[in-house]
């Protein structure tokens, strides 16, 4: 494994307050800013999360005073420790800050131990140990000692990365980079309409059917019977359950009326759209856009939902084949035709009526 999660920590933040920034980052630049911070920085951008890193701040007067409320009105700060991080007291500064932007407004903390190992930051010993008395030897440095052994050995015990004996950085990285986004943009869980009769109990008769078919390679599951009898319903229920287990998802609804209104291509942009969370305007034609899902779409474990599909065309146009898909998705199909789904390959369970 590159990566390990020590400690124990779940999100939470104010859902009332406005953020100027999604990540602040704290760090010591000399350590990684050329390699381990530049390389996650544009990671996150490129999933458009906005990070406040400290290059955006001109040198001047106000400058800590700037720092302080960038900390605040950020949702999230990520604390790369690395062997010179406790040598910055601008570092150390700003660590007090973000704990205390924790304990008084809950704001989420993660830790990176950048090649420095947890218990060193935690009791200040090794590199640490030398940089905290260091700094107790200057006297106007007296009064910030011990809120900053505060903040380091409250830090070191929240959850967070090691990457102390791993050199893989690029699996960090998306690691890192996919709790962010879990954060900062959670997943809308779909509506469904409650006091629906026995909608519990099919869920559950599902998601038994569903694992059966296994876990390995990629799932199409169909679900079928005549309309009105709440295959929606569960569709959306067994979506909201098992969503966050998936790279992507994304839920397609009345796709018999919409491939009528807008037309497949418009289908297939929003198909992508959700799931990579970008703005692709670029397929022309129904052909072009399979050559692209399959491309973007094949090494990564999707969960899709298509509701309503009515026409063997629609399911080779958006859900063409396994191979478009990378192992561990599944795809789940509402339809009134049972011969659709044994045509392209589902396994289908039939919603009777109550």
């Amino acid at each position: 494994m590159g990566s390990s999660v020590v400690g124990d920590e779940s999100f939470s933040s104010s859902p009332n307050f406005n953020y100027d920034y999604d990540v602040f980052f704290s760090f010591r630049g000399e350590d990684t800013r050329s390699n381990f911070i530049s390389h996650l920085h544009m990671a996150l951008r490129l999933k458009e999360v906005n990070v406040f890193i400290d290059d955006k701040l001109k040198r001047g007067e106000q400058i800590y005073e700037s720092l302080l409320k960038f900390i605040e009105r950020s949702r999230l700060s990520l604390v790369i420790f690395s062997k010179d991080y406790a040598s910055s007291t601008w570092c150390l500064d700003e660590l007090v800050k973000i704990i205390e932007c924790k304990k008084s407004k809950g704001q989420a903390v993660w830790p990176v131990f950048y090649k420095v190992d947890p218990s060193e930051v935690r009791k200040q010993t090794g590199g640490f140990g030398e940089a905290l008395a260091k700094h107790e030897a200057n006297k106007l440095l007296t009064n910030k000692i011990q809120p900053w052994r505060e903040a380091l050995t409250f830090a070191a015990g929240l959850s967070g990365w090691d990457l102390a004996n791993s050199k893989d950085e690029a699996e960090l990285i998306q690691k890192i980079v996919k709790r962010v986004l879990s954060a900062v943009n959670p997943m809308q869980l779909l509506h469904v309409a409650k006091h629906q009769v026995g909608v519990d109990s099919r869920l559950r008769k599902i998601e038994e059917l569903v694992s059966h078919i296994g876990s390995e390679g990629v799932n199409l599951v169909g679900l079928y019977g005549i309309g009105g009898i709440g295959k929606t319903t569960l569709a959306k229920a067994l979506y909201n359950k098992i969503a966050t287990q998936f790279e992507g998802c994304c839920f397609l609804q009345d796709v018999r009326r919409e491939a009528s209104k807008h037309g497949l291509v418009q289908l297939q942009e929003t198909l992508l759209n959700e799931i990579l969370k970008e703005d692709l305007k670029v397929i022309v034609s129904r052909d072009r856009g399979i050559n692209i899902i399959r491309s973007r779409l094949c090494s990564k474990k999707v969960l899709i939902v298509l509701d309503d599909v009515n026409d063997l065309e629609q399911l080779e146009a958006l859900v063409g084949g396994r191979d478009w898909f990378g192992q561990g998705s599944k795809i789940i199909v509402t339809t009134r035709n049972e011969h659709l789904l044994s045509s392209h390959g589902f396994d289908a369970f039939q919603l009777a009526c109550f």
